[in-house]
């Protein structure tokens, strides 16, 4: 069952109560679900049983888990994906681990999708069957010219298919937002493919940069989880003006959420 009703133009977690250990070790709780939900998945995978509607799953029961350790959730702009008649290529902020497993949930029960990822992730124990199983655009990070055409090759090939296509420009996962590091590749494979682009602010930092093991960061439930889908542009020219609206439209969400709680005490 899908974590919240598409019909809606918003989300908010509930104010459902969060048992004492989860309040104490948000971590350890969170965790140990999502570890069994990414091997169950991997077994799927590594069986040729593991389609989109499974992916949508799991990542449903990543969200859950995640309001389980006591993680809420403002979601925005619903349905301008919703509604939006065509593949796509999503343009976000990356800022942690969550938004990989989290946005297939909220976009895959209303279009096919697959994500642009490092060579590396398909030689992670267990997981890399599930990356393998979705199909995704793979790139090295060590050529950017090759990484350009890979992206732009692979991208068009799955966008004529139908499969819009999540894509972070900054690469690495930070939870600063600067616009100069956020190329236009996005952009560039939308005005190939000829398709609209969605950008999608995320503001993911409940979920933090592990400093062993970077997917495995500290949950911190006194960060809210925020993410806005802005509406679709189509893209005109090279895509200059649709740019700078993705990046302004970031940077203003991001700016707007920045410790809001705070800001009200003060």
């Amino acid at each position: 069952m899908a974590p919240f009703d598409f019909s809606a133009d918003k989300y908010v977690s509930p104010n459902s109560p969060v048992s004492w250990f989860a309040r104490c070790f948000p971590s350890l709780v969170f965790f140990t679900s999502f570890l069994g939900v990414v091997y169950s998945a991997a077994t799927l995978a590594k069986r040729g049983k593991y389609d989109g509607q499974a992916w949508a799953r799991s990542s449903w029961d990543v969200f859950r888990a995640l309001e389980r350790a006591g993680v809420r959730f403002e979601i925005s702009g619903i349905q301008n994906l919703v509604q939006l008649q065509s593949p796509c290529v999503l343009i976000g902020n990356h800022m942690s681990t969550m938004e990989t497993v989290v946005l297939p949930g909220i976009v895959r029960p209303n279009r096919d999708v697959t994500f642009v990822v490092k060579t590396s992730l398909l030689s992670v124990p267990v997981f890399k069957h599930v990356i393998r199983s979705r199909d995704p655009i793979v790139v090295g990070r060590t050529d950017p010219r090759m990484d350009l055409k890979s992206m732009i090759e692979g991208g068009i090939q799955r966008l004529e298919n139908g499969v819009s296509v999540i894509i972070f420009p900054q690469g690495e996962r930070t939870p600063v937002f600067d616009p100069k590091e956020f190329n236009s590749i996005g952009v560039k494979l939308a005005v190939r493919a000829k398709v609209p682009v969605l950008p999608v602010a995320l503001k993911t930092d409940a979920w933090g940069i592990g400093k062993i093991v970077s997917d495995f960061g500290r949950i911190d439930p006194t960060r809210t989880v925020r993410i806005s889908f802005g509406k679709p542009l189509d893209v005109q020219g090279r895509g200059a003006e649709e740019q700078k609206a993705i990046v302004e439209f970031i940077g203003e969400k991001l700016k707007s959420w920045q410790d809001p709680d705070k800001l009200a005490n003060t």
